[in-house]
C-alpha cells in the first residue's frame, strides 16, 4: 500500500528529477520538447479520466473532475503554445508591391 509520506517521497523525487532534466535541454529544443509535454499531459488526462470514473466519494469526483479539466487546459494550452512558436520559424511571403 502506498502511504503519504511514500506518495510525497516519490512526488519530490519526479520533482527534481523533471527540473534537472528541462534545465539541462538547449533552447532549441524546447519546441519539440514541448510536444512530448503535450503528449505527457494527455496522459494525465486520462489517469484523471481513470481516478474520475473509480471514484466513490463527493470530495473524490472533484477532485477527478479539477484533474480532468486542469490536465485537458494544459494540454490544449500547450498546443496552442507550440503552433505559436512553431509560425515565429515560418517565412513571411510578404511580397513588395
Amino acid at each position: 500500500m502506498l502511504t503519504g509520506f511514500v506518495a510525497l517521497y516519490i512526488f519530490m523525487l519526479a520533482a527534481f528529477t523533471g527540473f534537472e532534466i528541462i534545465g539541462r535541454v538547449p533552447s532549441i529544443l524546447h519546441t519539440p520538447l514541448m510536444s512530448g509535454s503535450n503528449f505527457v499531459h494527455g496522459i494525465v488526462v486520462v489517469g484523471a479520466l481513470f481516478a474520475l470514473l473509480n471514484a466513490t466519494s463527493i470530495t473524490e469526483q472533484v477532485i477527478g473532475f479539477l484533474g480532468v479539466l486542469l490536465g485537458a487546459g494544459n494540454a490544449a494550452g500547450g498546443y496552442v503554445v507550440t503552433e505559436r512558436m512553431l509560425q515565429m520559424f515560418k517565412s513571411s511571403d510578404k511580397k513588395k508591391a
